[in-house]
């Protein structure tokens, strides 16, 4: 009969991985609307020769914690939070990268979520590996290309997702706080798409989707005020049964 070392031993080689595992992290592409521009959420890396990519900029994001992130998306909960300190935002999972060069430190995946938060009342947080934590407008990161590791196609990536879906759904509500207004939703819409939206024809569709509620006039946006709204559900966006015209 084995001894019980020989046994724990045994066991040992049964369940050790015959392969070596790859980082697995997590990336949160979280955009926001900061004056009339389309704007995502940015922290700079750490300094120094062991950091991959050091004071460059980069996605917030990390490494899944297996005590802790029951699953993917509870992973990119909590690094929202630990940016923003929002824990209930809109969240869609976008893809997954992978591959042998894309991390100095070796083959890493990661899987990659967007979040859409209205920017008023948040506090960023650096983090403990983030040096700093900002606002930038999507376009002009785009036309740099130059974010640590491959940010940068992601980001792309994100941003293409975000317009595409918006030409036939109410996403851009979860960018604006509540309660808005219909002029303000559509400003939101058009500083998204990049683009007018037609002002009658946004209204009536807004209104035939039956996905807001009335909250009441408010004040100081003209002289007539302006009947404010709010989601029916904060869950997931309305499917419109066509896109915008252009």
């Amino acid at each position: 009969m084995p001894t019980k070392k020989s046994s724990d031993s045994a066991a040992s080689k049964r369940t050790a991985p015959a392969f070596r595992l790859p980082f697995t992290t997590v990336d949160v592409v979280i955009f926001t609307v900061l004056e009339e521009s389309l704007c995502v959420l940015l922290v700079r890396r750490p300094s120094g020769a062991s950091e991959p990519f050091p004071d460059k900029w980069a996605l917030p994001g990390g490494f899944v914690n297996v005590e802790v992130d029951a699953t993917l998306e509870a992973c990119a909960v909590r690094k929202l939070g630990e940016k923003t300190g929002v824990q209930s935002p809109y969240l869609e999972q976008l893809g997954s990268w992978g591959g042998a060069d894309r991390d100095p430190r070796g083959w890493s995946a990661t899987h990659v979520y967007f979040a859409l938060i209205p920017a008023e009342h948040i506090t960023l947080e650096k983090g403990a590996n983030a040096a700093e934590v900002a606002w930038f407008d999507v376009d002009e990161i785009l036309a740099a290309e130059d974010l640590a590791f491959d940010h940068s196609m992601i980001l792309a990536t994100a941003v293409e997702r975000l317009r595409s879906k918006v030409e036939y759904t109410s996403l851009p509500a979860f960018l604006i706080p509540e309660p808005f207004s219909l002029p303000q939703l559509q400003k939101v819409y058009e500083i998204v798409l990049g683009r007018p939206v037609d002002k009658s024809g946004f209204r009536t569709r807004m209104l035939a989707a039956d996905f807001l509620v009335e909250a009441g006039y408010l004040d100081g946006l003209s002289n007539r005020p302006a009947m404010g709204y709010r989601l029916k559900d904060r869950n997931a966006p309305v499917v419109f049964p066509r896109t915008f015209g252009r």
